[in-house]
């Protein structure tokens, strides 16, 4: 009875990020830089590789699917943050939380997925390269990213409904600067037991077990790579890789020391989560240019270089 004469809560209050009192006009600044470039980065890559038909294979359309992840996870903390910096406004609606909560894992867990799939991908180009487009047909190509969209959204809709079901009637701040489920569910009121073991078990089992496929493909990898007599071709090799290492320790790092240093002070894990979640998909787009001259190209092509590029 007395439960029934809570009011429940319909919004939150995000604290935002710790210790910025009076930088607001700077960090809004760089967060909108950032999230321009993001957004443009991301778009050039998806214009690039589909306008130019040689761009047309598996690692590419990985490739793809990667940016799309990236352009919808800069979007999910960002926009709500600039507002929060420049408005001083902090609120958001519980629809707007379950919202971040739901496509903050299904992005992350998304992008995890994929980078499974891509190392995968290499393994085969390298270790297998007379059985390649067999192997990876585009039949194989669109199981596997469709599965990483399909096994994300299961994985997302089943953490947010168990948070979401949970009754919330005051306090309603929310210490941090989006709505992740751990923040949210300590405002609860009622017991959280089981959403809290769901989703430690969930944000730990699919990580790990990401980066442990990983680590056995490019284990696999280097063991190719060593075996090859050529030192061109273990160049060539080493190269087609260097990039997508890159990526997944910008991606799996942060996310590593957070999870598993829950020591760490507040500011600390925060400037990490905010590396993860604004910085990186604005990198991976650079990443994946700076070293690889058919996606150059493919960009001068796009904006009219034809002439320059020959």
């Amino acid at each position: 009875m007395e439960m029934e004469n809570r009011t429940m809560v319909s919004e939150f209050i995000l604290l935002g990020i710790p210790n910025t009192k009076g930088h607001e006009t700077i960090l809004f600044i760089s967060f909108l830089a950032f999230y321009l470039c993001t957004l443009l980065g991301n778009l050039l890559i998806l214009s690039a590789i589909l306008a130019d038909s040689r761009l047309h294979t598996p690692m590419y359309f990985f490739l793809c699917n990667l940016s799309v992840v990236d352009l919808g996870f800069a979007s999910i903390s960002t926009p709500k943050l600039l507002v929060s910096l420049w408005t001083k406004s902090r609120t958001i609606s519980l629809g707007g939380c379950m919202s971040q909560v739901f496509f903050y894992h299904f992005l992350g867990s998304t992008e995890e997925l994929l980078c499974t799939v891509m190392a995968f991908d290499r393994y085969v180009a390298i270790c297998h390269p007379l059985r390649y487009l067999i192997i990876m047909n585009w039949r194989v190509c669109a199981i596997l990213a469709a599965g990483t969209w399909v096994t994300s959204s299961f994985h997302a809709t089943i953490l947010t409904s168990l948070a979401f079901t949970l009754p919330y009637c005051g306090p309603n701040v929310v210490d941090y600067f989006f709505c992740d489920i751990f923040p949210v569910v300590k405002l609860a009121c009622a017991d959280t037991y089981i959403i809290e073991t769901v989703s430690f078990s969930n944000n730990g089992l699919v990580p790990m077990t990401c980066f442990f496929l990983i680590l056995m493909s490019y284990v696999r990898i280097g063991y190719s790579i060593l075996k090859m007599n050529s030192a061109e071709g273990q160049r060539k090799a080493a190269s087609t890789c260097a990039s997508h290492l890159t990526v997944v320790t910008l991606f799996f790092g942060p996310c590593a020391v957070i999870n598993t240093q829950p020591q760490l002070r507040k500011v600390v894990a925060t400037a990490l989560q905010i590396s993860a979640d604004v910085v990186t998909p604005m990198l991976n787009p650079v990443i994946y240019t700076l070293r690889n001259k058919d996606v150059k190209l493919a960009l001068r092509k796009l904006r009219g270089g034809q002439k320059t590029a020959r």
